[in-house]
């Protein structure tokens, strides 16, 4: 244990994984409930949290301060909707209101009261994971960075909250009306939920900075949402990524020499920009070769269409033929071949030398195509047909 907590390189990681953990726990409820942007908010406005605590205590550090300074968020969140409750500006104005004004404030106040203590807004906003190790309190006889003793404090809560209201959670994210109705007080669980987000962005700060506490409590979430529909999976997968990101970030921020926490942030990025593209139902691959799919049945329903309206009819040597679909429906000869190929597949045709003829298959599927038009284009084609 003394080794472990001696080594540099695990503080670190231990720090940025706790970060993660805690922050991805509750941001996929936050993600759910479409709050994502709130822990920007809060995670700005705290530092006229901190600087209002240190001018009435002198103290940095310590529950009440991070309590206090906490409150800020929920402040945040509360003037944000009743800017939005009077409906003479939207939420996201609203937020955009509230927490410049709150952050300008915080600034403010450091220029003017704290010039000469280590309150930053630039160590706020950007932390600094690096130096964790540096700033250590004793628990059994062994030296512990503050940061690791905070944030697991902080972890521990956020779980135990989490796994305490689990089932309250998921209904409230999903269906707060029907929450409300059973008496499950939705709106108590919102400000808890906010309340956990701002002491644990506040937790952050110190270390991580506010940069990386919100990309640790939106990407991640965000990107197990693209993953999964599962809630405890996605809660799950959301945590794995945070701590797949610190891992990958600290070697190769070690590797290229560069900024430690901004990496961790990166490897978020990169875990969401993959997902986007190669998710199994939601990627954009995924969309583009579902889309293609529907086009392609689409167009394999118009087909059997066009044959069955020419079925049996003078014209059905010439209209029920490959040339026919390029020259009288307009179709590009990749088009058609695609059509002509997914029914074939599907056994809803055949080949009959240059004539495309329909198998039972097809035609029970174009007298079902037809049965659903409206009663005018059924008689129209009807006519067509000489019925």
């Amino acid at each position: 244990m003394a080794a472990f907590l001696s080594s540099i390189p695990a503080m670190i990681l231990t720090t940025g994984i706790l970060v993660g953990l805690s922050a991805a726990l509750l941001g996929s409820f936050l993600v759910l409930r479409g709050n994502a942007m709130l822990t920007d908010a809060i995670s700005h406005s705290i530092v006229f949290g901190i600087i209002l605590v240190w001018l009435l205590t002198r103290q940095l550090a310590g529950p009440v301060q991070l309590l206090g300074a906490a409150a800020t968020g929920v402040l945040t969140v509360f003037l944000s909707e009743a800017l939005a409750r009077s409906r003479l500006v939207r939420m996201d104005t609203a937020i955009g209101l509230v927490f410049p004004a709150l952050f300008s404030a915080g600034v403010l106040l450091i220029s003017i009261h704290a010039r000469d203590v280590h309150i930053h807004a630039e160590s706020v906003l950007l932390g600094e994971i690096g130096f964790v190790w540096m700033n250590t309190v004793t628990l059994l006889g062994l030296p512990v960075p503050v940061a690791v003793v905070t944030l697991g404090a902080v972890f521990l809560v956020n779980l135990v909250f989490v796994l305490a209201f689990w089932k309250e959670l998921k209904l409230a994210s999903f269906d707060p009306g029907l929450a409300a109705a059973l008496g499950l007080a939705p709106v108590a669980l919102h400000y808890a939920l906010l309340t956990l987000t701002s002491v644990t962005a506040v937790a952050a700060f110190d270390a991580v900075g506010a940069i990386l506490f919100i990309a640790f409590v939106i990407v991640p979430p965000a990107t197990a949402y693209l993953l999964t529909e599962r809630l405890w999976l996605m809660v799950v997968l959301a945590m794995l990524l945070s701590v797949a990101a610190c891992i990958a970030g600290y070697v190769l921020a070690v590797l290229w020499n560069v900024s430690i926490g901004g990496m961790m942030a990166s490897m978020t990025g990169l875990w969401f920009a993959l997902a986007l593209v190669l998710a199994p139902r939601r990627g954009l691959v995924a969309q583009a070769l579902r889309g293609r799919g529907e086009r392609l049945d689409h167009d394999c329903r118009a087909l059997v269409a066009h044959l069955f309206t020419h079925h049996d009819r003078p014209e059905m040597d010439e209209e029920n033929t490959l040339r026919a679909l390029t020259d009288h429906l307009g179709w590009a000869e990749p088009r058609a071949r695609a059509a002509v190929l997914r029914a074939l597949d599907r056994a809803l045709i055949e080949r009959r030398g240059a004539q495309l003829a329909l198998r039972p298959k097809g035609m029970a599927e174009a007298e079902a195509i037809f049965g659903r038009m409206a009663p005018s284009r059924l008689a129209a084609a009807d006519e067509n047909r000489g019925l």
